[in-house]
């Protein structure tokens, strides 16, 4: 009777400490699931995978040590969100504001 009790709370204590493995993403991701390789992939469009895209896309480029970098989103039941993988970080594009000169004249 100790052992077995000593046996569920080993069991207990392992599954309290588990993570969430990078496969557990693929359940969001519908019937077909994400295809994807070194270059690149498609994930089902549904709202659930919309949220977990990044993650999904970042586990797959993962493997070749490559940032994800979405290309497209089709908000639209059967389409697919389809992303690249790169070497280089993802680049955010800075908006610069140039101060332009007016002259007003003003007569009277």
């Amino acid at each position: 009777m100790k052992s077995r009790l000593t046996a569920i709370a080993a069991l207990g204590a392992a599954l309290a400490t588990c993570t969430v493995p990078a496969h557990a993403f693929n359940l969001l991701a519908g019937v077909y699931g994400p295809k994807g390789n070194d270059t690149g992939g498609i994930i089902p469009w549904s709202p659930d995978n919309e949220r977990a895209a990044f993650e999904i896309a970042q586990n797959n480029c993962g493997f070749w040590n490559k940032y994800a970098v979405a290309t497209s989103i089709h908000r639209v039941p059967g389409d697919y969100i389809v992303y690249a993988c790169q070497w280089d970080p993802p680049h955010y594009r800075q908006v610069r504001h140039r101060h332009r000169r007016v002259h007003v004249k003003i007569e009277k």
